[in-house]
């Protein structure tokens, strides 16, 4: 048997849109195209040019 993406293919909404590092797509981060989820945008936020205030 093949393996296949039983996954639905959504076209709005949070299901929709994957992070672009990991691929999850719980709480993504869409601000300034970033597309990131927030795990992934806390490890690369400093190489982006974020910084942290408090």
């Amino acid at each position: 048997m093949s393996e296949q993406s039983n996954r639905k293919i959504y076209k709005y909404g949070r299901g929709s849109r994957p992070c672009r590092r990991c691929g999850s797509y719980g709480s993504i981060i869409r601000s300034y195209g970033l597309n990131l989820c927030r795990q992934c945008f806390r490890e690369v936020a400093v190489k982006l040019g974020f910084k942290k205030y408090s």
